[in-house]
Order: structure tokens, then C-alpha cells, then sequence
């Protein structure tokens, strides 16, 4: 599933913008049905835009039928009649997917045979120390298992003693669900902690889902901005 949101705060209509001859929702849709990993791929929107977009290109999309406050709840409703199992969120703003971090995700829970782990992410070490006192980059921490303990825009830890030589993790937007979890976090209302931070996967935690993260060396671009835009347009070349 990828939720695909027309307005967005930091770059409005993003999704939409030109990336080597193609929007960007629509390398990101084409870019997660080539690595071949999944039964089914969708574009959820709450855009007819993006959803004639997306269908004149031969594709699956699923309009939204009520507003959302992130891509997980609009994700909720778009598999709640649907008999699946496990529910993959692939950020429409990644239209450099890597498959190779999407199938460890996805290997998680073969793995979880008391099937423990609610859903899995992806994080990815950074070490430039803008990139991890900016806001807009959403750090992690986990425990010595690799299940995460907090999400925040501030740097997490606080390097109180710079000599620790402890790693910093960005998350990178990609969750592997399962579809019980989803559907709780749809029923289950925004807490402060979510609401402070405006990170979705905080509200996991509040109501004590497990969350495990997987480590990736793969960064990628991510479009939040024009800059990163300008940035993805180069390496599309």
C-alpha cells in the first residue's frame, strides 16, 4: 500500500511533481511493482489526481472515502475488508525503493513464529550531525533486541558525553504491519506524545504494540522538500 496525500505541509502536491518524465507517485508505484515482492500493489489517495494518475497508467488505486491524519489510518481503511495478513507501507515519496531492505523487513516475521512483533521498520545510520539535530529527519532508539523505544525530531539520544561512541538511526518511513496492528492503530485515538511529535509510529508504542526495527545501509532520497527534489532529479539521471 502506498498512501499517496495531494497536499502535503512542507511541499504541497509533491507527489505530483515532474521527476524524469514521470510524477513522482507514479516511480514509486512503478518502482514497488518491479522489485516483484508483493501479491498486490495500491495507491491509496485522497486526490482524484493522483488516483486517474495512477489508473491511466494501468494501475491499482484506491480512493479514501474519509479524511486521515496520516498514511497508516488511510491505509486501515483501504485493507479492512480485505483478507490479507501482512500490510507493506511504502512511502509515496520514495520513488528509489530498495528491495533488498524491503524483503529484510518483510523476513521479520518469518521469523516471529510466536508472532510477537506487531510490525517492522526500517532504519538507516547517520553520523552528520545537521542531518541528525535536523527536525524533519525522525530518529530512533532501540534496545539490544532491535525493538524501538522512541521515535523523536530531536536527537536521541542527547549526547550529553560526546565520547560514547553511540550510533545515530534515522527511520526511514517503511512499515511491514500486521493487519490486526493496523487496524487497532486506526480505532485507537492520537495520544499527546504522537501529538507532539507528529510521528505516527509513536502511537505504537503508547498503546504497547512492538516494533521491529531493521538496520539498512541504503539511504535513499526521500522528497519532503524542493531541495530534495532537486536533489532526487540528479540521481534519476
Amino acid at each position: 500500500m502506498i498512501p499517496a496525500r495531494y497536499q502535503a505541509s512542507r511541499f504541497p502536491a509533491k507527489l505530483m511533481q515532474d521527476l524524469g518524465g514521470k510524477p513522482v507517485i507514479l516511480r514509486t508505484y512503478e518502482a514497488t511493482v518491479e522489485t516483484q515482492l508483493f501479491d498486490e500493489v495500491y495507491v491509496v489517495t485522497d486526490s482524484e489526481l493522483i488516483f486517474k494518475l495512477i489508473a491511466d497508467a494501468g494501475g491499482k488505486a484506491i480512493m479514501s472515502k474519509e479524511k486521515h491524519e496520516s498514511g497508516s489510518d488511510r491505509i486501515a481503511e483501504a485493507v479492512a475488508d480485505m483478507d490479507v495478513d501482512i500490510v507493506i507501507n511504502v512511502q509515496g515519496d520514495e520513488p528509489f525503493i530498495d528491495k533488498v531492505s524491503l524483503e529484510k523487513t518483510i523476513a521479520v516475521f518469518k521469523k516471529d513464529d510466536k508472532k510477537e512483533i506487531d510490525l517492522a521498520s526500517l532504519m538507516t545510520p547517520i553520523a552528520d550531525w545537521e542531518e541528525i539535530s535536523n527536525p524533519n529527519t525522525v530518529k530512533v532508539i532501540v534496545d539490544n533486541q532491535n525493538f524501538a523505544l522512541y521515535f523523536s525530531r530531536s536527537p536521541i539520544p542527547y549526547p550529553r558525553d560526546k565520547e560514547t561512541g553511540v550510533t545515530y538511526f534515522k527511520h526511514k518511513g517503511i512499515y511491514a504491519f500486521r493487519k490486526r496492528a493496523l487496524v487497532d492503530f486506526q480505532r485507537l485515538p492520537m495520544l499527546e506524545l504522537e501529538a507532539t511529535e507528529k510521528i505516527e509510529a509513536i502511537r505504537f508504542l503508547e498503546y504497547g504494540k512492538k516494533i521491529k526495527m531493521v538496520e539498512t545501509d541504503v539511504t535513499g532520497i526521500e522528497i519532503d522538500t524542493p531541495e530534495d527534489l532537486e536533489r532526487a532529479k540528479k540521481a534519476w539521471k
